[in-house]
């Protein structure tokens, strides 16, 4: 299969951002899936009942907190 990404960096409030993430988990604890719109583009993402759960802080110059799913 080919590699599909799609990457997106924007810069809001830690309160924007938390919202982000509650409709992310809400998202995957009510369905099997994740949809991620993008220029105009729906994009739905099949989530398997058990995933890989990765937590990296990274802390330096620049501070980093990367939470991760695989499966």
């Amino acid at each position: 299969m080919e590699l599909f990404e799609i990457a997106d960096t924007q810069r809001m409030s830690r309160e924007q951002a938390a919202a982000r993430l509650r409709a992310l988990a809400d998202a995957l604890s009510r369905h099997n899936e994740v949809a991620f719109e993008r220029n105009g583009h729906r994009i739905t993402v099949d989530i398997p009942a058990e995933v890989e759960l990765k937590v990296e802080i990274e802390l330096g110059e620049e501070n980093e907190l990367e939470i991760e799913l695989t499966w």
